[in-house]
């Protein structure tokens, strides 16, 4: 793959950087991201929208050729003008409730969608929990035996469903949801579990009100959302999430308030 030199740069993580180049979005990942994830992502987006999932199309795999990236994995799918619904909260905060309806009602119809072929959630989960070392050992039992009570669900879960995640289209269209790389066949209130803790970090304000909603329109308990608090907590834990160690360890401790 070869980056053009009007390339814009949209976004800058910590393993990776994502750039508008004419009608490609281009992910670049860093030397350490290995071309099997790549590989899979993609193939993730393309399982999420055979299943009926608006993704934005994969148009290329491949390693970057010259520049500062030379030899750097990247994905590149359709570019969709437009904005992502975070950006759209954050410019007018007064119709907050109204995003978060449209919010949650796509998550919903997003898990009503059945993709076998994903990877296993709970399989997923229990393999996070077990290699990260730094919680106890008898903490990790406590989230192992929780976890062995999870059906097997079937579901699409995105696994990372935030607002920055999902794009409004400028011709009106329906809503685009990216960033498939964490998505698993599973149980729909694991994937609100995980919407719920990662707004707890990140908009404090908005968690409250998104477990009001999607527990009335989902029509699940709000205790069966909280159950699994802890568990995704854990999976965050397993990622190295330095900046929210503290919370997340709140988190995962609480397993032991049901004991």
């Amino acid at each position: 793959m070869i980056l053009s030199d009007g390339k814009v740069e949209l976004v800058r993580r910590h393993n990776k950087v994502v750039y508008q180049d004419g009608n490609r979005l281009v992910k670049v990942f860093n030397e350490q991201k290995p071309g099997s994830d790549v590989f899979n992502e993609a193939l993730n987006d393309a399982r999420v929208s055979e299943a009926g999932g608006r993704v934005p199309k994969v148009l290329e795999v491949s390693q970057i050729k010259d520049g500062e990236w030379e030899g750097s994995w990247a994905l590149a799918l359709k570019f969709i003008p437009g904005s992502t619904l975070e950006e759209l909260i954050q410019q007018d905060k007064s119709n907050l409730e109204e995003y978060l309806e449209m919010f949650v009602q796509l998550q919903i119809n997003i898990q009503t969608a059945d993709a076998p072929l994903l990877n296993r959630q709970k399989d997923k989960l229990r393999r996070m929990i077990n290699g990260c070392k730094t919680i106890d050992p008898t903490v990790r039992y406590d989230l192992q035996m929780r976890l062995d009570g999870l059906k097997g669900g079937t579901k699409v879960c995105h696994g990372d469903f935030v607002a920055s995640n999902v794009i409004i289209p400028d011709d009106g269209s329906s809503p685009y949801v990216c960033d498939w790389a964490h998505v698993t066949a599973g149980v729909p209130e694991v994937d609100a579990a995980q919407t719920y803790l990662l707004l707890q970090v990140k908009h404090p304000e908005r968690a409250d009100m998104y477990l009001d909603m999607y527990s009335k329109m989902s029509d699940t308990p709000k205790q069966l959302i909280f159950h699994w608090v802890p568990v995704v907590a854990a999976a965050e834990l397993a990622r190295g999430r330095q900046k929210r160690e503290k919370f997340l360890r709140n988190q995962v401790e609480s397993v032991f308030n049901d004991v």
